[in-house]
């Protein structure tokens, strides 16, 4: 039951039908699509264009369609062609002609954008919660070790000391921003297409305002031609889901680092970690390193679509059948490795001692040095090659900062005295970091609140409450 072919004396090659098909991965927004012809008989029957009967039945017909797809009951097939196909088939059987008048004043240009749209937004405030999950996971291990000393890092060198809590929620920030994203890109996406039909509007009397409300949109498409050929809110869905793995794939590299023998900062709890079939001893964190693999599919899909989208005259092209599969994946993919992830993130087990342990090796306490001799009036850049000359000379006689002597600091510099001794410690170069988002104790203990607080607001939003 082809929607097209008037004109056409005979039916489509095989090739052809095997490439256009697109039922099989499209009937996921089968309910959207329905909920859509709903909002639509309804504006005909305002038309005038369906007998007040006429839609009861109508309307009866589609819910029990409904009903039949979430159940299983009806089945499309390959030669649907797609979602579209397959419901209206649906209808027709249940309702004979009747089923027919529905497709009056919309084409399938703007049902599947409005279907792919309605899709999107759902599914993006599932998506956020998981997000939330993770997100409040790591504050809630932040929580724990908001003292615990930890060695800060650049160039993966010790830099200087942080808490662990600080490093944290550093990587519950991103997770934050994608967030913002999310909800940004709702609003822009909440515009619905309805009513433009192939392109160009319609004649009949339709009313796109309040099909727009029905369905949550915000408002209707300004341009009938623009809204059904953008898929800017396709593209940049997936620009979000693209950040979301690489933010996802950096904090799984760091797990796969602070698990390491080099490392041992982290145990991954039996569940949430993987063996050999080789090697008994092995502990594997393979759910740090599929949320870093997976990255390189999310990006992959974002790259496809643009790719897809660069060069298309308006107003509607048939590549743009290739924007679903993507932003299917890309969900797909998100919603398995983002509750892993706050899975292994909730129930690992932080070994405090080998933090602390490691927080001042590597001179990471030099820049107290360099800090202190600028409190006494010494400029940065003299300072800054004190220091270094004090670090080259430990490093030759491999001792660490606190251990040298009275007499190895004054032949370093005049300026230098015993009393420099007083930040050479963790704890007094973590209790000096007191600046807003800085890594001292009280400064995280900060964060961390107006942390929780935001991620209660993104727990509300993603249940859908604005």
């Amino acid at each position: 039951m082809k929607l097209w072919g008037g004109r056409f004396e005979g039916g489509p090659a095989e090739a052809l039908a095997a490439l256009s098909v697109s039922v099989h991965f499209d009937m996921r927004l089968a309910p959207y699509d329905l909920a859509a012809s709903k909002a639509h008989a309804r504006v005909l029957a305002d038309a005038g264009l369906l007998e007040p009967d006429e839609l009861r039945s109508m309307l009866a017909a589609l819910d029990e369609l409904a009903e039949e797809v979430a159940e299983g009951a009806f089945v499309a097939t390959v030669a649907d062609e797609d979602v579209h196909t397959a419901l209206e088939r649906g209808l027709v059987e249940k309702l004979g002609t009747l089923g027919g008048k529905l497709r009056a004043g919309r084409s399938r240009n703007d049902q599947v954008a409005t279907d792919l749209r309605l899709y999107l937004r759902d599914h993006a405030r599932g998506l956020a919660a998981d997000v939330a999950d993770l997100a409040t996971a790591l504050a809630e291990q932040a929580a724990a070790h908001v003292s615990t000393p930890a060695p800060g890092m650049t160039h993966v060198q010790h830099a200087q000391p942080v808490t662990f809590g600080h490093w944290l929620l550093a990587h519950v920030q991103p997770l934050l921003r994608d967030l913002d994203r999310l909800r940004d890109w709702d609003r822009r996406t909440a515009v619905s297409p309805l009513g433009a039909g192939a392109l160009a509007g319609s004649s009949l009397p339709l009313d796109p305002e309040r099909v727009a409300k029905e369905l949550g949109f915000h408002s209707s498409a300004a341009n009938s031609m623009d809204a059904v050929s953008d898929r800017d809110f396709v593209a940049e869905f997936l620009f979000v889901t693209a950040l979301l793995g690489v933010h996802l794939s950096r904090l799984g590299e760091e797990i796969v680092l602070w698990t390491s023998q080099e490392f041992g900062w982290v145990e991954l709890d039996d569940a949430f970690a993987t063996g050999s079939s080789i090697m008994p001893q092995k502990k594997n964190a393979d759910i740090a390193e599929l949320a870093r693999g997976k990255a390189g599919r999310l990006i992959g899909g974002l790259v496809a679509v643009l790719t897809m989208l660069k060069g298309l005259p308006l107003t509607y092209d048939r590549d743009m059948q290739e924007d679903k599969e993507p932003v299917f994946d890309a969900l797909d993919t998100l919603r398995l490795v983002l509750p892993a992830m706050t899975g292994l993130i909730a129930t690992m087990r932080v070994r405090a001692e080998v933090l602390a342990a490691a927080a001042p090796i590597g001179y990471s306490l030099a820049t107290e040095v360099a800090d202190w001799l600028v409190r006494k009036n010494v400029p940065f850049r003299e300072a800054h090659e004190i220091t270094g000359r004090l670090v080259a000379l430990c490093a030759a006689r491999r001792i660490e900062l606190h251990e040298v002597t009275d007499e190895d600091l004054a032949a370093v510099s005049d300026h230098l005295d015993p009393g420099v001794r007083d930040v050479l410690t963790v704890e007094s170069a973590l209790a000096a970091r007191k600046t807003p988002g800085s890594t001292g104790p009280e400064a995280v203990g900060v964060q961390l609140g107006a942390v929780q607080r935001e991620l209660k607001e993104w727990q509300g939003w993603a249940a859908g409450n604005e």
